[in-house]
C-alpha cells in the first residue's frame, strides 16, 4: 500500500483530502504544521509527501528543504499543496527540488494524477 504523508494546517482541508486518499486505497499520515510534518516524514517514510506552502511553525519551503537535507528522506517526492498562484512560488518550489505543485482547491483527477507521475519517476 503507497504510504501517504499530509502536512497541511487547514483541519478541513486536511480532513477532505485524507478521506478522499483513503478512498483512493493509500495510507494516508496526517500533520498539522510543517514542524510535526518534518517529524512524521522521518518517522514513517512516506512514498510520498503533500505539502501546504504557508503554515505555522515550519513553512512549506523549510519542510521541503529538511526533507531533501536528510539521507533517509531526500528521495521521497514532495508535492506542494496550496492556494498561492504564483509564478516565483512555483518555480522556487521547483528549484528546490519538489516534483509537483497543485493548486487548492483541486479536483481528485488531479491529486490522483499528480501522485502517479511523482511515483513513477
Amino acid at each position: 500500500m503507497i504510504k501517504v504523508l499530509i502536512i497541511e494546517d487547514n483541519y478541513e482541508i486536511l480532513e477532505n483530502t485524507v478521506e478522499l486518499l483513503e478512498l483512493e486505497g493509500f495510507e494516508v499520515i496526517s500533520a498539522h504544521n510543517g514542524a510535526d510534518g518534518i517529524l512524521k516524514a522521518k518517522q514513517h517514510l512516506p512514498d510520498i509527501i503533500l505539502c501546504d506552502i504557508m503554515m505555522p511553525e515550519a513553512d512549506g519551503y523549510q519542510v521541503l528543504s529538511a526533507i531533501i537535507s536528510d539521507p533517509e528522506t531526500k528521495e521521497i517526492p514532495f508535492v506542494f499543496l496550496t492556494a498561492s498562484v504564483e509564478r516565483k512560488e512555483v518555480q522556487a518550489g521547483f528549484d528546490m527540488g519538489a516534483k509537483g505543485y497543485i493548486r487548492k482547491p483541486f479536483e481528485t483527477e488531479e491529486l490522483m494524477k499528480t501522485i502517479q507521475e511523482c511515483l513513477r519517476s
